[in-house]
């Protein structure tokens, strides 16, 4: 694996995935039943008080069979204090474009709020969440938490044409290095 080039730019947002990266496991959790890990809540308001703008980004494709609805995903989101939550709820044999690893939610995002893409971090626990990052022209941050540790184990050959920019042990590991990377922009 090569190094990554971290570009010292300001970060405009960060896009966080939920199952398995802020809470409940890498098995879909629907809203009420998942639990924040310990220090999110806080990591994320740390987030939204330095002036990121956060979104949430998921495949949930129980929606389609009924098990819940897109909006309840949605203000599940908003209530941990993200407000703005993109939502694929297709199953993967739909082959649809807004499914991940594609990156359509992290483009529609950019389109509907101004963002700029090469301006924007994806944190998330699996192969998938990494290549929407990597397409969109994204930083992007590998949690150890959910399906974190299997991503990197099991999908380590796709590792070889692509990696993480930072590997985090959770998602307040990640927070951080996003802070000390906006105090201190890493060298390129």
């Amino acid at each position: 694996m090569t190094t990554p080039n971290i570009r010292n730019v300001p970060t405009q947002a960060v896009f966080i995935d939920r199952d398995g990266t802020i809470g409940g496991s890498d098995k879909i959790e629907y809203p009420g039943e998942m639990q924040l890990f310990d220090g999110v809540a806080e990591s994320i308001s740390t987030l939204s008080q330095h002036g990121f703008k956060l979104f949430g980004f998921t495949n949930q494709p129980g929606i389609t069979a009924g098990h819940s609805t897109v909006e309840a995903f949605q203000q599940e989101m908003k209530h941990f204090g993200i407000e703005h939550t993109y939502v694929c709820p297709h199953p993967a044999h739909e082959q649809c474009k807004c499914r991940k690893p594609r990156p359509d939610m992290l483009i529609q995002a950019a389109e509907d709020h101004q963002l700029k893409l090469e301006q924007c971090i994806v944190i998330g626990d699996r192969w998938s969440d990494m290549v929407a990052a990597r397409v969109a022209g994204c930083l992007c941050i590998l949690v150890m938490t959910g399906a974190g540790m299997r991503a990197l184990e099991e999908d380590r050959f796709r590792w070889d044409t692509m990696e993480a920019d930072y590997v985090a042990t959770d998602f307040n590991d990640a927070v951080k290095w996003i802070m000390q990377r906006r105090v201190q922009p890493m060298q390129e």
